[in-house]
């Protein structure tokens, strides 16, 4: 594969939908992954989310295309930031400890679904194939090269992925997301008989303790979702992202555009009280996954964030059959409530040897704390001591 080939497109809407969404969903045994599709990046670039305006340069890579007997055979999102804000895999310290050297750590090429700590595919070929891969990373460091860039950074990619590509030259690291299986439960209360007898009755009471004080849930989804569903949800995501971050990183317009685009794979898990919503959860749909992105609420009731960002979330995928519940990024307080510890992987070119080998050494040290971390983590887990959780991971629904 020609990496040669590969050129850069400033914004989404320098490639069509379906040539995109070719490579990003191909269908076959690669599980759809919503964030991955046109209509979403572009929703971010198109309501001034993710923009050069703050800090989000898109850059993306394209394989192929260049004639119409020649299909793009790849893609990859991939920015020009400015910050390491909104990433979710943090190298802060790295920046620093450059920047103290007396080296230049920004901009930096960034290959993500912004503000999406949701593990998948980022270097996407159409016949998901290795080859494209690596011509698809090594392209990345070309650009990095060409135009002076320091670093290049892959986050939340595939297994796969992170196996594959330090034979381009990228570090592997290491994290952790907590996550919910389903072996084919048919209602919550068949997940609650996998639990220890304390922990089941503790979910019971946080269930109807969060729910006490008349609050009720809506699902909301696909063609249901309305203007004033968003309003609300934009609402909770500001007060509760600007005391979190200071400043929410999504623009109101992006809920509408996104909706707009992709109702179906949307769920909103909405609270109401008193005639008014009062708290949300937005979720998005994969073929296998539900994916728990943004909370918020404006008043505070015992133990609804569980309630609705899990507790629903669970419920929901064993409605649907999905195989996981993945609640976003962090968060240990999810492993009592039945998410299980789970790897997360990124990978890294570093241009400058003695920095890379320097951020090597930090990075084997981190690998060998995060799976000690993970193995001491699912030991003390609240399900029964008799019950194999290989039987939860190897789902039958797959």
């Amino acid at each position: 594969m020609n990496a040669s080939a590969v050129r850069v497109v400033e914004s989404l809407a320098d490639i069509s939908a379906d040539e995109w969404d070719a490579c990003a969903n191909p269908g076959g045994p690669v599980p759809y992954q919503p964030f991955l599709r046109h209509a979403f990046l572009a929703a971010l670039e198109t309501s001034g989310s993710a923009t050069t305006d703050t800090g989000w340069q898109p850059a993306h890579l394209v394989l192929g295309g260049a004639t119409p007997d020649a299909p793009v055979r790849g893609v990859v999102p991939m920015y020009l930031k400015s910050h390491s804000q909104g990433e979710y895999v943090f190298d802060h310290a790295w920046a620093d400890a450059w920047r103290r050297a007396g080296g230049r750590y920004y901009p930096k090429l960034q290959i993500c679904v912004p503000f999406t700590p949701a593990p998948g595919r980022r270097f996407l070929a159409r016949e998901n194939d290795d080859a494209t891969r690596l011509a698809l990373a090594n392209a990345a460091i070309g650009v990095a090269r060409d135009n002076g860039v320091a670093t290049v950074h892959a986050t939340f990619v595939s297994e796969q992925e992170w196996n594959l590509l330090p034979q381009a030259g990228y570090l592997q690291r290491m994290d952790q997301q907590f996550h919910w299986h389903n072996p084919g439960y048919r209602h919550f209360d068949d997940f609650l008989a996998d639990l220890a007898s304390k922990k089941r009755k503790n979910l019971k009471r946080e269930r109807r303790d969060a729910l006490a004080n008349g609050i009720e849930i809506e699902w909301v989804t696909g063609s249901d979702l309305r203007e004033h569903h968003w309003d609300a949800f934009y609402h909770f995501y500001l007060d509760t992202g600007s005391r979190k971050w200071g400043s929410p990183y999504l623009t109101r317009e992006f809920f509408s555009r996104v909706s707009a685009a992709m109702p179906d794979d949307i769920l909103l898990i909405l609270c109401k009280r008193a005639g008014r919503y009062i708290a949300g959860a937005l979720n998005f749909i994969g073929s296998d996954t539900l994916y728990g992105r943004n909370w918020g609420c404006i008043e505070d009731h015992p133990f609804l964030h569980f309630e609705t960002c899990y507790y629903q979330a669970i419920d929901f995928a064993i409605a649907r059959g999905l195989r996981r519940v993945e609640a976003g990024a962090q968060g240990g307080h999810k492993v009592v409530r039945g998410y299980l510890p789970e790897p997360t992987y990124s990978v890294h070119w570093i241009g400058h040897d003695g920095f890379r080998d320097a951020v090597a050494r930090y990075l084997d040290d981190e690998r060998a704390y995060v799976t000690r971390d993970i193995e001491a983590i699912e030991a003390a887990g609240p399900f029964r001591s008799d019950l194999d959780l290989s039987r939860l991971r190897a789902s039958p629904l797959a």
